[in-house]
């Protein structure tokens, strides 16, 4: 009886902490060489921290609307609700520890060693692993899988203190609401920030390079929420670069290229993240990487050398939890003959945690316009259906992708309150190509915000 393979993953957030957990239940023996704490910054610094603090704002939110749904707030005259961050934050550590104990007591439930170490490359068949106390350790491997994730990107205008100038992994550290938080980088992450912050009770100025917030996502759901930012009283610069960020002393001041300045109490700093690939041992393998250092991958997450895998930020490809999740799994199937399909990212659905917040999966309003695709397409504003109308939802919108003839649905937009939880039906019928009529004909709940859903299928029909 042939002995089981051996796998070495190096670095253990959801890329590599699922990979290890399908390795080991198709009979592998597994070690997980991890540096940073089991689960990665997708656990203890990023995802779960972050959408952790924007539960907290999602309730402030609802709390702003009581009035309309008839609630009256009698402490005092101004009826406002306050937020301490201190115990804000102090939960969303917590939390995030307890996460990474969960993941922890898993993996070693299902058998994975897992060995706390930095790990590098020695060839594509073995890891030597660095400890903290200064030994080290050479791992054979019949398979490696590299999973070490990403860093926020520092530029030499912009150096975080960890007190004022902050990256999005430190603010957690903060006690205090800022009284004015500018927010450098419009993307997801910064959007994020700034709607949270802006939800707590605090002054927020998003600094957007591009001419809107969210310049990669569907346009009409980016305009839909920089017209509610804007309308709860946030400053969005637009077509605004930053040039430099300094501190003195309480101020932080935001230069911008055009030669403007805005002053504020705290900055966070969202411009985009590097791959944590230096000191790999890359080159012992072979493995490649692309000219921003990410490690190119195919489609079942297999690097430029036999044997090595890479999965997760690390790669560069659409930087999810969920895909990193997906990467390392695929990985994992396919070195141990496993069924893999590979990965289709026109499958993948996403969602900005803003206040609506934006789910989007499959074909994409951009590539519909740039003509990569044929579709007949409906957007259902929510302002029509009956559930929002009770909660006091205005703003929002379904909006869905079906094939001409065919009728098969191949991509949506949700705006919405738990957009998050309301693109799932949308992404089943596109990851089973599944027509309008059929997600139209599927049962919903009345009165229901889902209900939109079915209702933009509807519409579909025999356009």
């Amino acid at each position: 009886m042939s002995s089981p393979a051996h796998v070495v993953i190096v670095g253990g957030g959801p890329g590599g902490y699922e990979a290890g957990l399908v390795a080991a239940q198709l009979g592998a023996e597994v070690t997980l060489v991890d540096s940073d704490g089991v689960g990665g910054s997708a656990v203890l610094t990023d995802c779960v921290p972050s959408k952790t603090l924007i539960a907290t704002a999602e309730l402030m939110t609802h709390a702003e609307g009581a009035a309309e749904l008839g609630v009256q707030l009698t402490n005092d005259a101004t009826a406002s609700v306050r937020v301490d961050l201190g115990r804000v934050n102090a939960r969303v550590k917590q939390l995030a520890r307890d996460q990474s104990d969960d993941i922890a007591r898993r993996l070693e439930k299902e058998g994975v060693r897992v060995l706390p170490g930095r790990g590098r490359l020695d060839g594509a068949d073995a890891v030597v692993v660095a400890a903290a106390d200064g030994g080290e350790e050479r791992l054979a491997a019949d398979a490696v899988l590299l999973a070490t994730g990403a860093a926020p990107r520092i530029t030499p205008e912009a150096q975080p203190d960890g007190e004022r100038i902050l990256t999005w992994e430190q603010v957690y550290d903060l006690d205090d609401l800022p009284e004015h938080l500018i927010v450098v980088g419009s993307g997801v992450t910064g959007a994020e920030f700034a709607s949270a912050y802006l939800a707590l009770g605090g002054e927020v100025t998003l600094v957007s390079s591009r001419d809107r917030v969210l310049p990669g996502e569907d346009a009409d759901a980016a305009r839909v929420l920089e017209e509610v930012l804007t309308r709860r009283g946030m400053h969005v610069l637009g077509r605004s670069r930053m040039q430099s960020v300094t501190r003195d002393g309480d101020v932080v001041t935001v230069a911008l290229t055009d030669g403007r300045t805005v002053e504020g109490s705290h900055c966070i700093l969202a411009v985009g993240s590097v791959p944590k690939t230096g000191g790999l041992g890359l080159e012992t393998a072979g493995v490649d990487t692309d000219e921003r250092g990410f490690v190119r991958v195919d489609r079942v997450s297999r690097t430029s050398a036999r044997g090595v895998y890479a999965a997760g930020d690390c790669t560069g490809v659409l930087m999810l939890a969920s895909v990193a999740a997906m990467q390392g799994r695929i990985a994992m199937w396919h070195f141990l003959g496993d069924a893999v399909s590979p990965l289709d990212l026109k499958k993948v659905s996403s969602n900005v945690f803003t206040a609506p917040e934006i789910a989007t999966v499959g074909w994409s309003q951009q590539a519909v316009d740039r003509g990569e695709i044929q579709v007949n397409q409906v957007t259902l504003p929510l302002a029509g259906n009956a559930r929002a109308k009770m909660q006091g939802v205005h703003d929002g919108f379904v909006k869905l992708f079906c094939r001409p003839g065919t009728g098969i649905v191949v991509g949506g937009v949700v705006v919405a309150p738990r957009a998050s939880e309301l693109i799932h039906p949308v992404s089943i019928a596109v990851a089973e190509s599944m027509t309008a009529d059929q997600l139209a004909q599927a049962f919903t709940v009345y009165p229901s915000i889902s209900g939109s859903v079915a209702e933009a299928a509807r519409r579909l029909h025999r356009v």
